[in-house]
């Protein structure tokens, strides 16, 4: 099922909504490749008094819990070398952080990254954070779920706003590997 863009009272193209976005958010929508047009990644206004997943699904309706998706950062340890990862699962998920990242991404340890490194390292409000628009070199973790969905609803950046964003677009993201099992129940 899709995400039902009539659910939201303003649903626009994000390349439309530049000035909206997150900067790097906003520069990696200017500058969008891949083989999904841009024109099919739409912003959606939201409240950011109801950007977190429970909130805004309570809003909204439990559909959201199997349309969207929550993008978390991840800092994998190894050494002295630190490694920030993007991980997105659909919300009804949480990420297995302790097994599939860690195992991916070669480290010794792994946890959520603190919230100061995520938001001044991605440029991205806590809360809003996306995978499109990171650092280059990040790896962006996609749970094989979230590619499989024809649109997923996910973070702007900010906490204000939301994309709606093909699955396929986010497998094909900068960085980007679909894993198997990096959401689990």
């Amino acid at each position: 099922m899709p995400v039902p863009m009539d659910a939201f009272d303003d649903v626009r193209p994000a390349a439309e909504c530049l000035d909206l976005l997150a900067e790097p958010v906003a520069a990696a929508i200017r500058d969008w490749r891949g083989s999904v047009p841009v024109q099919e990644l739409r912003y959606v206004d939201t409240d950011p008094a109801i950007a977190d997943t429970e909130l805004l699904v309570t809003h909204h309706g439990a559909w959201l819990l199997e349309q969207s998706a929550n993008c978390v950062v991840v800092a994998g340890k190894r050494g002295g070398e630190v490694t920030l990862a993007a991980c997105l699962v659909l919300s009804h998920t949480r990420v297995d952080v302790n097994g599939t990242v860690r195992r991916h991404l070669g480290a010794r340890k792994a946890s959520f990254a603190p919230v100061d490194t995520a938001v001044g390292d991605s440029g991205m409000e806590y809360g809003g954070i996306t995978p499109i628009g990171l650092p280059g070199g990040w790896p962006v973790l996609v749970d094989a779920a979230v590619a499989d969905v024809p649109y997923a609803l996910i973070g702007s950046g900010s906490r204000r706003g939301k994309l709606i964003v093909p699955g396929k677009a986010l497998a094909e993201l900068p960085g980007a590997t679909v894993l198997d099992g990096l959401g689990v129940r």
